[in-house]
């Protein structure tokens, strides 16, 4: 069992699933490829279990801001919040800050992948509340609406905070409150600040979770469809919250896969996938690396110590 003192930033942790993260100058790394069939884009919650049990044996005790790969193991932040247990609980809890072009509270049936976690996320009785920052998706729009989980939005759990999606369908079903929409995203920023410093208790601790898909694709292109966020709109954000961050975790590299399980080629084809070609990845690779490193450096100075 952790203590909160094990929480102290240290070196950046890569869980090596799809050998896409570039190598940082002092960092731990687990091989994790084994395992990339079986948990990428979405697995069974038996599988799940195996998966969070073998990194309860292989995580070091202590370690910084998580690096995992591509966007398809966002749910693997599931993982890594669940070992919070203990450490924090109802009467002692945290907020989940999720930057992402997309819910991820999108219904899934068959188990956990990395577009429904945030629903289970909502379950866990010590997060208080997940604010899903920067979504441009219409995954949340009228047409899409009955897709997404809506008990966490009822409950006041889960908040999308958006821009260039239409989602005045949310106040006649009495989601107002969870719908946040701006015009830009210097507004969508300033408000997000604004509401964490005007917050009764701006001291609650945060995990704070990226995906690269939040931001345009001229800052990083990843596999998925894009937002709109640059880079010193993350940062600024990150700044704000200095102090509160706790852990942390960044998903999105560009990497290449080919399922050999027919539903996850089927699945990932009608989200819209496409596989890029190896040079293409291995270019924009480059420019992945260079921004992990910057947000290691930014999330290394706003953790909690």
């Amino acid at each position: 069992m952790m203590s909160k003192n094990e929480l102290d930033l240290t070196r950046p942790l890569v869980l090596d699933f799809d050998h896409a993260v570039g190598p940082f100058t002092d960092e731990n790394r687990i091989d994790l490829f084994d395992w990339q069939e079986r948990v990428r884009f979405g697995c069974g919650l038996s599988t799940f279990s195996q998966l969070s049990e073998y990194l309860d044996h292989q995580l070091p005790e202590a370690y910084g801001t998580v690096f995992m790969g591509s966007g398809d193991y966002h749910h693997v932040t599931l993982a890594l919040l669940e070992r919070l247990r203990g450490v924090y609980s109802k009467a002692d809890p945290i907020d989940v800050v999720v930057f992402d072009n997309h819910p991820d509270n999108m219904r899934f049936p068959f188990g956990v992948h990395c577009g429904s976690w945030v629903k289970h996320v909502a379950k866990l009785p010590f997060v208080q509340h997940i604010h899903v920052i920067g979504i441009t998706s219409s995954d949340i729009g009228a047409a899409h609406a009955w897709e997404n989980y809506l008990a966490p939005l009822y409950q006041h759990k889960v908040s999308y905070w958006c821009l260039d999606v239409e989602v005045s369908w949310a106040k006649y079903v009495g989601l107002a409150h969870a719908f946040h929409r701006f015009e830009s995203a210097d507004a969508l920023v300033k408000a997000f600040i604004s509401h964490h410093n005007a917050r009764a208790d701006s001291s609650r601790p945060i995990y704070l979770s990226i995906d690269k898909d939040v931001f345009a694709p001229e800052v990083a292109q990843t596999n998925w469809d894009q937002g709109v966020l640059l880079e010193a709109h993350v940062m600024r954000i990150i700044a704000a919250l200095e102090g509160n961050i706790i852990g942390s975790d960044v998903t999105g590299e560009i990497s290449s896969w080919q399922y050999t399980t027919w539903w996850k080629r089927w699945m990932s084809s009608m989200d819209g996938q496409e596989l890029p070609e190896l040079a293409d990845v291995q270019r924009r690779q480059l420019q992945h690396h260079a921004l992990n490193d910057r947000l290691q450096v930014a999330l290394s100075k706003a953790t909690r110590v």
